[in-house]
């Protein structure tokens, strides 16, 4: 059991580590600091004392640090020193692992493409491999999930894993001893050519190659013709604030202030365009939407109160706040927003979260209530939040960027059926099993992308044998629910249903699934091409076929040929 003295050590560690800004703050606010600390340290000691159980005290003060963070702000987080690890690695441009990108087909891990160069590669590990063996031990079953995969098959570099493999058209299992390595992760997932002069980068994060990753995209659209750029940040959530300053750079001119920094102890910060730029010449239109966060703001911000280039889509999430992160002694992490960020007109993007955490993170739902997604006469800033860009131009802060050109959602072709299939990824699963069963027919019929774009296409026959195919996951998914349901009904109801009501609710229901599938049936069928391109080829393939029935996408490639630009006063 942990003495006084034990906590006094603990809750001076963290006092130390902070030393500099609480003493800072207690100067300016006149606050008994030391008195607040003995306050805690008392209740803790207490606890421990003459709690009618033992006391797990780690987890205690764990739980006392979470919900002290909690009445901040909703971005100030505690995480452990495993979690900081795993928050860190879609950042840091690689992890530590056997080199495999996979999916999950009736319980078994498959092998949807290995890592180009990675370990897996140059075993000889091939697309449609499964894996159902992992050290000796069977890897499928209703086990299988994406932790127990990461788990099994992550681990430091150097390390070794055994796996056997059942590859079609072979009748014994194959192993291989596969020698773990650190594998690169690319925050850049597509790069190409939407038309002759338009190129398209698709970034998903801001991390420690984004850089290097947009110089080489850039560098490839230059040599395919490209004048003018789509650079799409939609549900990027963000990353490094030095990142997002860096590709801010690539667009702007010299000495053109990207951002500024301001908190209560954090003195005025401010960051500035340096000579270096891939793309400061040529029409720019950046994408985003509720999901565009923090550095995606910082960009699109920049970009916006320099006229350089325009904004176009839905108003971005209104992440305004930096986080700086401090290791405790036992190797855990709190990341704490000490400052928050102007755009270069002085608008501070945060959105507000005065009335606590749960609220806040509902803004998003409560915006497609009230309308937002689909008219922006529904989203109102207060005049008091005004400012102006480099020509003059009219925005606004205090909740997220909003877009110069407003697209719409449109779910006039989303059906209940449609949301429902893909929900339970049916999808994915149905192209992952067209290509595990016939990738080589495939491969020899479509040699390039190119001639799969052009020349695949599913007609009736195959859609309805998809059909079919989902009708029989989802009576599987759904028959502990509507076994559930009807002992319900049969509890509830005075009497049972008869079969005559049985067979009517059977005819809606059908009605209503095919009347989803008329509605969705351009969706489905692009879906479907996209997926099997992606399982085929690459993700790259997924998301030029997934542009045909993007609104957002074909209005921008519609805008760089009308006077949109000239209207806005964008050179």
């Amino acid at each position: 059991m942990k003495t006084a003295l034990n906590y006094k050590i603990i809750l001076f560690s963290i006092i130390a580590l902070f030393a500099f800004p609480l003493l800072s703050i207690s100067q300016k606010s006149k606050n008994n600091f030391d008195n607040d600390s003995k306050k805690l340290t008392s209740a803790l000691q207490i606890i421990d004392l003459f709690y009618v159980d033992t006391v797990n005290n780690d987890k205690l003060i764990s739980a006392a640090i979470i919900n002290m963070l909690k009445e901040l702000d909703p971005h100030s987080v505690y995480l452990t020193k495993y979690e900081q690890k795993e928050s860190n690695e879609p950042l840091q441009g690689n992890f530590e692992g056997i080199g495999v990108q996979f999916g999950i087909f009736k319980d078994t891990i498959m092998v949807v493409s290995p890592t180009p160069g990675g370990p897996s590669e140059k075993l000889g590990i091939q697309p449609g491999d499964k894996i159902v063996k992992i050290e000796g031990e069977e890897a499928t079953g209703s086990k299988i999930n994406n932790n127990y995969v990461l788990k099994h098959l992550r681990g430091a570099k150097g390390t070794k894993v055994n796996i056997s493999i059942k590859r079609r058209g072979k009748k014994n299992l194959i192993d291989f001893t596969i020698t773990r390595d650190k594998i690169p992760l690319n925050s850049i997932i597509a790069t190409f050519m939407a038309s002759a002069d338009i190129g398209y980068i698709k970034l998903n994060s801001f991390g420690a190659t984004t850089i290097d990753e947009f110089d080489t995209a850039v560098s490839k659209l230059y040599k395919s013709g490209m004048k003018n750029l789509i650079l799409d940040l939609r549900g990027n959530g963000g990353g490094y604030l030095n990142t997002a300053i860096d590709l801010a750079d690539e667009f702007l001119g010299k000495d053109k202030l990207v951002v500024y920094t301001e908190g209560q102890s954090s003195p005025k910060q401010q960051s500035f365009a340096t000579e270096k730029g891939d793309f400061e010449k040529g029409k720019l239109i950046v994408l985003i939407d509720e999901g565009s966060a923090s550095a995606s703001e910082i960009v699109s911000g920049a970009i916006q109160d320099w006229d350089r280039g325009l904004i176009m889509g839905r108003r971005s999430f209104g992440k305004g706040l930096v986080q700086r992160p401090f290791t405790l002694p036992d190797g855990s992490v709190v990341r704490l927003t000490t400052a928050r960020y102007y755009t270069p007109s002085g608008r501070c993007i945060q959105k507000p979260y005065n009335e606590g955490t749960d609220k806040y993170f509902k803004d998003l739902t409560d915006r497609y209530k009230r309308g937002e997604s689909f008219h922006p006469d529904s989203i109102h800033f207060p005049d008091s939040l005004k400012f102006y860009t480099s020509k003059k131009r009219l925005v606004y802060g205090g909740g997220g960027i909003m877009p110069d050109v407003f697209i719409p959602a449109d779910t006039s072709k989303i059906s209940d059926y449609y949301m429902d299939i893909q929900r339970k990824g049916l999808i994915y699963t149905y192209s992952l099993q067209i290509v595990d069963k016939s990738r080589d027919s495939l491969k020899a019929k479509y040699k390039d992308v190119a001639s799969f774009i052009k020349y695949f296409t599913i007609d009736s026959v195959f859609l309805n044998k998809f059909i079919a195919f989902a009708d029989k996951e989802i009576k599987n998914d759904n028959k502990t629910k509507a076994s559930d349901t009807l002992k319900k009904n049969l509890n509830n109801s005075p009497k049972a249903l008869t079969q005559k009501e049985i067979d009517s609710v059977a005819v809606k229901e059908k009605k209503k699934k095919f009347e989803g599938i008329n509605l969705s049936k351009e969706y489905i069928i692009n879906q479907l091409k996209a997926n099997i391109g992606r399982n085929l080829f690459d993700i790259n393939t997924y998301y030029i076929i997934s542009s045909d029935i993007d609104d957002v996408y074909k209005k921008a490639i519609e805008t760089f040929n009308d006077k949109t630009f000239k209207k806005y006063k964008i050179e």
